[in-house]
């Protein structure tokens, strides 16, 4: 395979200095700062600080709540980076047989990913609003006891669903990209075969778009960790006592609102430790089971 060489020994650096200085601006020296003032703590009044090494972090891994806010995020991240995923793959599959206004379909199901997260939220939380949300007031007729402002785990099905949502419409995208970059008469040939239905689905399709999937899990798995900062804020504040208080939403909490910078850095610390190492771990194991074309 022949390669590539540049007339000119200092035009490649120039085509890849733009990305470079944003990586270095915007993820390096925050994180640079971020941990080091992980390893600080600062005075009740805030006129100071000094170094106090990894206490910051002992104290976090330490803290039944901060413990409990990882529990709530691992509960979170899973069910908000599965549910579009299945919904979004169902609807391209029933999108790919529409043949009459299929432009306009795909179009009114892509609309949702450019609602904003704080206005999607408030668009769930006004249906399930238990005072004069209309979902809500089906629920409560038909004898169930809806309030996510007092019930923990109300409360948490509100926001995945406000995420799921508002994730769906991007994850389809794709979806509907792959299902169509499907050769078709690979489904002809095992139609002729025999294979129809859900079993044509599961054996040919599904397997085909494994590299998509793989895409789609990595992408969902950041935006659960970290994008859905605005629907938690708009809908539940991460409540109620603290029942939606994901680990994002923590390192805010701590940070801007109890001004306990030392520990809210360490927190934004251990989580980008987390997504990084979760990031690996998919890359690592599950892109084996994936094949490429």
């Amino acid at each position: 395979m022949p390669r590539v060489v540049f007339p000119n020994k200092i035009l490649p650096y120039f085509l890849v200095a733009p990305q470079i200085v944003l990586t270095v601006v915007f993820f390096f020296w925050p994180a640079s700062q971020a941990l080091y003032q992980s390893m600080q703590r600062e005075d009740p009044f805030g006129l100071k600080s000094g170094f106090v090494g990894l206490a910051n972090f002992r104290a976090i891994l330490s803290d039944e709540t901060y413990l409990h806010s990882l529990q709530v995020t691992v509960i979170f991240s899973v069910a908000t980076a599965l549910l579009p995923m299945i919904v979004a793959l169902a609807l391209a599959a029933a999108a790919d047989k529409v043949v009459r206004g299929q432009g306009l379909y795909r179009t009114l199901l892509i609309w949702p990913y450019a609602v904003a997260p704080a206005v999607a939220g408030m668009l769930w939380l006004f249906m399930f609003n238990p005072a004069m949300g209309t979902l809500a007031y089906i629920l409560r007729r038909n004898g169930f006891a809806w309030d996510p402002l007092l019930n923990g785990n109300q409360a948490m099905v509100l926001v995945i669903i406000a995420a799921a949502w508002k994730q769906i419409s991007y994850n389809f995208l794709f979806f509907v990209a792959g299902l169509q970059a499907i050769p078709k008469s690979l489904l002809e040939a095992a139609s002729i075969d025999g294979a129809r239905g859900a079993r044509r689905f599961w054996t040919i399709v599904f397997p085909l778009l494994a590299p998509t999937t793989f895409f789609l899990l990595v992408v969902n798995t950041v935006y659960a960790f970290f994008d859905t900062f605005g629907i938690i804020h708009a809908v539940t504040g991460g409540g109620p006592a603290k029942a939606t208080e994901t680990l994002v939403y923590k390192v805010y909490n701590d940070g801007f609102v109890n001004l306990n910078l030392g520990s809210s850095a360490a927190q934004s610390v251990v989580l980008m430790v987390i997504v990084i190492a979760l990031t690996a771990f998919q890359f690592r194991f599950v892109e084996k089971r994936v094949h490429y074309g």
